[in-house]
């Protein structure tokens, strides 16, 4: 029987400031370069999103551009409902963190849900390399 646990948040320190971060991670052209589930993004229409992904295309909307390092965004999957994904950049005296929740969706395993929040990390610590290497 999976866990009770729902949530994870996943965070890490970054060594730029929080504007240099935001200017980066907020282009969602760039998110292929460090997202790596979402494969090659392409524009659409209406603030949407394609993604091409190991599941089939996705839908994505992101967050509109904003001062407070949100970086929200929903995906879509082929078959199944959208999926709220909120990050958010806290700036931290020369740097800042970002801070990532993952949601535990119905009937994923424990298994499951442990490798996802492991991918997650994956990526996040590949941002940071491209961000603190800038």
């Amino acid at each position: 029987m999976p866990s009770s646990r729902l949530t994870r948040h996943l965070s890490i320190t970054i060594r730029r400031s929080l504007q240099d971060a935001y200017a980066f991670a907020s282009r969602p052209e760039n998110f292929a370069q460090w997202a790596s589930g979402l494969g090659k993004i392409l524009p659409q229409a209406n603030g949407e999103w394609l993604a091409d992904t190991a599941e089939g295309q996705v839908k994505i909307r992101f967050s509109a551009h904003n001062p407070y390092g949100v970086l929200d965004h929903w995906v879509t999957p082929p078959a199944g409902a959208e999926i709220y994904i909120p990050m958010r950049l806290i700036a931290n005296g020369d740097g800042c963190d970002l801070h990532f929740t993952l949601f535990r969706l119905e009937h994923m395993s424990d298994e499951k849900f442990e490798a996802d929040a492991d991918w997650v990390l994956r990526d996040l610590a590949v941002l940071k390399q491209l961000l603190e290497a800038r």
